[in-house]
């Protein structure tokens, strides 16, 4: 099978401002056609990555490709297949939705005909069609970002670089926005988005977690929480007074690695290397144990806000 290219490569990238701000070493390969996401804490070097990508700033060290070619050297073809919403507002202040949108537009030569089409589907998607002639400095601060990302795919691009592009928004237009980036991704588009709201992770086909300049761990968002648990998780829920009983029965099965009582009383988490796979044993294991009341027991995901945590704690602690 044919591999897919890479849309992004970057060996070993490195920025620096001073000692101690920047982005070191950043290794990351992301195909054509895939959703990569980068969280971290602010300040981590998310935006630094992006602006890379982007050219707008030059590595110190290290090789960086984009599209196949160095951002510094892009041709105005390359430029013109890769969409950039900054994390600031960038746009004309004087200028209204519509106008913001078709200038941008008109840069890229879209026909008028083209451009009255690109600007009616975004305006409907960023929720923006009422508000075409309020001029850009009398928009909220999310109703910007909404307009930014409309301007960042008026041209329709190849691969969409993203910085923060849901900041601000309510979580009934977040998730319109992820639909849309998955729509993209299945039109073998390739978006890099960095996202303060972490459990947008979960929607990303791969995921990059950073602290303090350096990409800590990249992997699905499946394998980022085997890598913080330690494998996957079944939660057992039975009356509070057989919490004991039930957990020192669960560890004597050959296939638990570890027992953790839930923060929610009389929730055990099981940690097991395949969770579907293990479920039916467990809960057979459970029958001939019928002195243990099970309430419920299923396949559990924890909330990727808790995964983002203890893969940081898990760097701050291999540091000590």
């Amino acid at each position: 099978m044919e591999q897919t290219p890479n849309a992004i490569e970057m060996h070993n990238v490195s920025r620096t401002f001073d000692q101690d701000t920047g982005v070191f070493d950043i290794q990351m390969e992301l195909p054509e056609g895939a959703i990569f996401g980068l969280i971290g804490p602010s300040g981590c070097g998310k935006t630094t990555t992006v602006r890379l990508v982007a050219g707008l700033y030059k590595p110190d060290s290290g090789t960086l490709r984009v599209l196949g070619q160095e951002p510094q050297r892009f041709t105005m073809r390359t430029r013109e297949r890769i969409g950039y919403m900054p994390q600031q507002f960038v746009l004309y202040p004087n200028l209204n939705v519509r106008e913001n949108i078709e200038f941008v537009a008109s840069l890229y030569g879209l026909s008028k005909s083209e451009r009255n089409r690109r600007i009616s589907t975004l305006l409907e998607l960023v929720e923006l069609e009422d508000a075409t002639k309020r001029l850009g400095s009398q928009l909220s601060g999310g109703m910007k970002r909404r307009l930014e990302l409309a301007c960042a795919l008026v041209h329709n691009p190849m691969l969409l670089l993203a910085d923060e592009p849901t900041a601000g928004i309510d979580p009934l237009l977040r998730n319109k926005f992820w639909e849309h980036f998955r729509h993209l991704r299945d039109e073998s588009r390739t978006l890099l988005v960095t996202t303060q709201y972490v459990g947008e992770a979960a929607y990303c086909d791969m995921v990059g977690v950073m602290r303090q300049g350096r990409l800590l761990y990249i992997d699905t968002p499946d394998g980022l929480r085997k890598r913080a648990l330690g494998g996957e998780v079944i939660r057992l829920t039975v009356p509070p007074q057989q919490i004991h009983t039930a957990m020192h029965i669960i560890w004597q099965h050959p296939l638990v690695t570890d027992v953790r009582r839930s923060r929610t009383p009389g929730k055990i988490d099981i940690l097991v290397p395949h969770a579907a796979e293990t479920l039916p044993d467990i809960v057979r294991y459970f029958d001939d144990h019928s002195a243990i009341a099970v309430e419920q027991i299923e396949e559990y995901l924890p909330p990727f806000d808790d995964i983002f945590m203890m893969l940081i704690e898990q760097d701050e602690d291999h540091e000590q």
